[in-house]
């Protein structure tokens, strides 16, 4: 049974999310740096404009991932090369441990403890009613990647203009960090086993590895127009229609973290901080991430190793309440990298995540200089506002009516 008298908000203003996302792009906004904050606080004044109770929260982070992953395979690299059997295992294993701790929305032990940190700043923002029991909770995040010949755009078009059906039958991104795990592992396999050539597979693997993150780690951060400015727009956008229209008796939070580039650290510390006050069975939890591209998708799954699959029946409202708006929306696709979705959905909330894709099924301009406001597609972004707004007015009505379906 679909509850179809749940109410529509306001259009989206699309000169409201173009501003967001061309002022906050002439920002530098590296992970965990001066820029992120000085956006952080853009931010917590745009929402309080438009109506919200604001804060900003500070978390410590280390602000990248090539350093803890280039240095843990690093060190499996050199001990594959040079050590003895049982050096070769030991840091081999450790390693393999801890990259498949950092990547996975783990307790991330070695950059926290080895590493070092500095702040990064989490915008948290809230709407309708403060006390009320139920919760939904709109995350995006307004750092910016370091762009690396690892994410060349050109890719994709190689392979999907040549042969399509390779295209047509892909449901997942590109594994990136089964080698940078893969790597130390076989190091340690080889080692304990005594079989040389997985060893030496493992050493290519890992020294590679940290050849890459070396890469990475040496170039600049690009505008991040997509990735992730059009999801702080979305919540611009949410909170300007939850300021026209109300919607009585839910708590909505908006929160935009730093730090999702360098692996979900703000969300980590959002986390720890209030994952106590919000109870998985009041809570929904809805993540937006590069909604720029032309065409809309919501996640199956995501995950860098281990893939986490989203609740069948939250993703099938999104899929009800887009085709109620007229608005498209992808299904089938998961992740093989991690947004802040996934903290959510490891800590058991009702969750989704909503992304976006170009022809090729990857998110346009990844993590690539071309990531700038003028690329773009601001009616995709739109879109995600009239959808997310929906979401939002029926969870409101079914959250609050529990004899009402909240899917068909």
């Amino acid at each position: 049974m679909t509850d179809s008298a749940v109410p529509t908000g306001p259009e989206p203003d699309l000169a409201l999310l173009e501003r967001a996302v061309h002022h906050l792009g002439a920002m530098d906004r590296p992970s965990a740096s001066a820029g992120e904050r000085d956006a952080a606080f853009w931010i917590a004044e745009a929402l309080r404009a438009e109506g919200a109770t604001v804060q900003v929260e500070r978390e410590r982070a280390h602000g990248g991932y090539w350093w803890p992953l280039g240095l843990l395979a690093g060190a499996a690299g050199l001990a594959g090369l040079r050590g003895s059997r049982a050096v070769a295992f030991g840091v081999g294993a450790t390693a393999a441990a801890a990259i498949a701790d950092d990547i996975s929305g783990g307790k991330q032990w070695f950059r926290r403890r080895f590493l070092p940190q500095r702040d990064t700043h989490n915008v948290i923002a809230t709407v309708g009613d403060p006390d009320a029991e139920q919760t939904v909770l709109l995350i995006a995040h307004h750092d910016a990647a370091h762009w690396s010949l690892i994410f060349h755009p050109g890719v994709g078009p190689f392979i999907g203009d040549r042969w399509p059906k390779l295209i047509e039958l892909s449901d997942d991104t590109p594994p990136v960090m089964f080698p940078v795990f893969g790597g130390p592992l076989l190091v340690a396999l080889g080692a304990l086993s005594g079989v040389r050539r997985l060893r030496k597979a493992g050493t290519f693997l890992a020294l590679g590895t940290a050849v890459a993150m070396t890469e990475i780690g040496s170039r600049s951060t690009v505008s991040g127009a997509n990735d992730n400015l059009t999801g702080v727009a979305t919540l611009l956008g949410v909170a300007r229609a939850l300021k026209e229209q109300p919607v009585p008796g839910l708590r909505v939070m908006l929160l935009s973290t730093g730090s999702e580039e360098s692996f979900m650290e703000g969300m980590q510390g959002f986390a720890r901080r209030h994952f106590a006050e919000l109870p998985v069975d009041r809570t929904h939890v809805i993540c937006i991430d590069t909604v720029g591209s032309p065409e809309l998708l919501c996640l199956e799954g995501e995950g860098m190793l281990w893939m986490r699959h989203y609740p069948e029946q939250f993703k099938a409202l999104l899929t009800e309440l887009a085709a109620e708006r007229g608005i498209t929306l992808h299904r089938g696709m998961r992740f093989r990298n991690a947004t802040d979705g996934l903290i959510a959905l490891k800590a058991g909330y009702p969750s989704v995540m909503i992304g976006s894709m170009n022809k090729y099924r990857l998110p346009s301009n990844y993590h690539w200089p071309t990531d700038v406001p003028e690329n773009v597609n601001y009616e995709t972004v739109a879109d995600c506002v009239r959808l997310c707004d929906s979401v939002v007015r029926r969870l409101a009505r079914t959250l609050l009516r529990p004899d009402a379906a909240v899917s068909s």
